[in-house]
């Protein structure tokens, strides 16, 4: 199966460089390129392509407001780009529908293993982003007083809710499986199930979604 990427940013060395990298791979196929959030949509539209490569800042119409409009309207993964591994926009751009975020810089390597991931319904955050993505949320919540978890939780089994907090701890599914003593497979099943009752598209949004329903709180062991 061909994962088909449309790549937006409006460096056109970067952009040029990015899908060069990314068409020489016999599973990739580079549909379009795009200059601005604005024309990264239509494309979109267009080429209903697996994965959006989307820098963050981009004139006319940015990334966030770009990843936003994809997610709502299309299946298409977003992929967000930047220069800087402490972007302001970063939580703004995941809580968008971005599915993963890489810096600028990344390895060849690297970036198209990220394509992969995320078109196979997996999230990815660049190892330096994951902590302050959380830190970033904490420091805009530390202020509010802590509310009981959500109602909104309610449709989760006590199992479920364990493996969302750890989850929102960054642990992978083989080490979900070690501290519940549970086998892989069955920490897939609770993951799965959590995304889909909560209508959540990654595990990137439920870290955010046990933040925000007051599961994990800012302070907890992470």
């Amino acid at each position: 199966m061909t994962v088909r990427v449309v790549v937006a940013d409006d460096q056109e060395l970067v952009r040029a460089g990015f899908s060069m990298i990314l068409d020489a791979q016999p599973d990739i196929e580079v549909v379009a390129e795009a200059g601005d959030g604005a024309e990264a949509v239509a494309a979109v539209r267009e080429h209903r392509p697996d994965v959006l490569l989307l820098d963050i800042r981009m004139p006319t119409m940015d990334g966030i407001e770009a990843a936003g409009i994809v997610s709502a309207e299309t299946d298409c993964r977003v992929l967000m780009l930047t220069t800087f591994d402490l972007d302001d926009y970063v939580y703004d751009a995941l809580r968008a529908g971005a599915s993963g975020f890489l810096l600028k810089d990344v390895r060849r390597d690297d970036l198209v293993h990220a394509v992969r991931v995320v078109a196979a319904g997996d999230s990815l955050l660049a190892p330096s982003v994951t902590r302050k993505l959380i830190a970033e949320f904490t420091s805009r919540t530390v202020a509010r007083p802590v509310a009981p978890p959500s109602d909104r939780l309610a449709v989760l089994t006590v199992r479920e809710q364990e493996t969302l907090q750890m989850i929102a701890r960054g642990l992978s599914n083989a080490e979900i499986a070690v501290e519940m003593v549970l086998s892989e497979h069955t920490v897939k099943t609770h993951v799965s199930n959590v995304l889909t009752k909560l209508g959540l598209r990654d595990r990137v949004q439920a870290v955010i979604a046990a933040y925000e329903t007051g599961l994990t709180v800012p302070g907890e062991q992470l």
